[in-house]
């Protein structure tokens, strides 16, 4: 525990300049507060060098724990806004799309081919050839309905 109390400010840039560069690698806005933080903590600790190692401990935690949920609540109320929102979440991307079954669909579920790959898709029983559209997404799984269903009550 001696060493706690030799810690300078320089330890804390250390600290911030490796959590900022953590977050380039786990990125998620979470780190990057952090560190932001510690590089407060360091400024603060050069400001006031006779600052005991209690009360940087207590002002680290306070403003990490400050700006990771100010941020968080920031972005809730300001989504950032993108060109390609359904990037990250590829199933989506094949809601309203209509394909034709390859295989039966059985006890409520089957498979399809989109594209280059096999999704899972679950939806009632209907026989190969049968046309589907896609209504939604479960996880990795496409829920689907006739599509004479969807077109007939639009």
């Amino acid at each position: 525990m001696d060493w706690i109390s030799q810690v300078e400010f320089w330890h804390w840039w250390i600290l911030a300049a490796a959590l900022i560069v953590l977050e380039l690698f786990a990125p998620g806005a979470f780190f990057l507060w952090i560190g932001i933080s510690a590089a407060v903590v360091g400024a603060l600790l050069w400001l006031l060098p006779a600052t005991t190692w209690e009360v940087q401990l207590v002002v680290f935690s306070a403003l990490s724990i400050v700006s990771v949920i100010g941020w968080r609540k920031y972005l809730k109320r300001h989504p950032i806004q993108t060109d390609r929102p359904m990037l990250n979440r590829r199933g989506h991307h094949y809601v309203g799309r209509v394909f034709t079954l390859e295989q039966p669909i059985i006890n409520g579920s089957g498979k399809i081919r989109v594209d280059d790959s096999t999704w899972k898709i679950q939806g009632a029983d209907l026989p190969a050839g049968a046309k589907i559209q896609v209504t939604g997404v479960d996880g990795v799984v496409l829920l689907v309905v006739p599509a004479t269903t969807v077109s007939s009550s639009l």
